[in-house]
């Protein structure tokens, strides 16, 4: 396996939960680490946190589901920080309810956060990899996009779309030697869950927990670059 050590990765939504725990496995490995997300003061928490294991690390506030906000803030990025070898598309909502009743607004929300907003962060930082001939983006689905249930809908279509993009994306930019891959992870125990947990009667300590998660990520950037792993499912073994 490779070192992924000195190399610059971006992961957004990483103040908190799954992201934070990315963003504190890859700095472990040596990493320079930029999150993104929507809370400054969480933001600056998890920067000092990843600062003290011996790496550089930085923050940009944005909205992933805003086009503009999303293209200037990468641009800042990039300039100031480094190009980026790495990007976890991780930031992502989640709200549920039937078809029907879940008000409009609120569906298209999350299809533009969970589905645009890794379309306008790879976009943002993909010209850069090209540049450099090589690098990693990992998308964050979910089993919910692999198949729909009754209450899921807007969250199971936006990260359907998300497995669609990755995977045609995978298969466009391999020949540039930048790898892509889509991870679809049953319930991870989180803020995001919650609801979700509540609805099923699932334990808390029984499903799969962020720093699992940030373990599988971590293993498949040290693939040696002539492999890659374009799909994965992670569940809990018995929730």
């Amino acid at each position: 396996m490779q070192s992924i050590k000195g190399k610059k990765a971006l992961v957004t939504g990483g103040s908190r939960g799954l992201g934070k725990a990315i963003a504190l496995a890859l700095a472990n490995e040596g990493v320079d680490v930029a999150i993104t997300g929507r809370n400054k003061n969480t933001l600056e928490e998890t920067v000092n946190e990843i600062e003290k294991l011996g790496v550089k690390a930085t923050y940009s506030v944005f909205n992933v589901a805003d086009k503009g906000e999303v293209k200037k803030e990468i641009e800042t990025l990039i300039n100031s920080f480094g190009a980026f070898d790495i990007l976890i598309n991780n930031a992502g909502i989640a709200a549920f309810g039937s078809f029907i009743e879940m008000d409009e607004d609120e569906w298209e929300e999350i299809v533009k956060t969970n589905l645009f907003g890794p379309y306008y962060v790879s976009k943002a930082v993909l010209p850069s990899m090209v540049d450099l001939g090589s690098g990693d983006i990992i998308n964050v689905s979910s089993t919910a996009g692999l198949k729909g249930n009754a209450v899921t809908s807007a969250y199971s279509a936006s990260k359907a779309g998300l497995i669609g993009m990755s995977e045609s994306l995978m298969f466009e930019l391999r020949k540039k030697n930048i790898r892509v891959s889509t991870l679809t992870p049953s319930t991870i125990a989180s803020e995001m869950s919650k609801d979700v947990l509540k609805i099923t009667d699932g334990d808390p300590d029984k499903v799969l927990q962020p720093e699992d998660f940030a373990e599988l990520i971590v293993d498949m950037l040290k693939l040696n670059k002539r492999a890659l792993l374009a799909s994965a499912s992670l569940w809990s073994t018995n929730p």
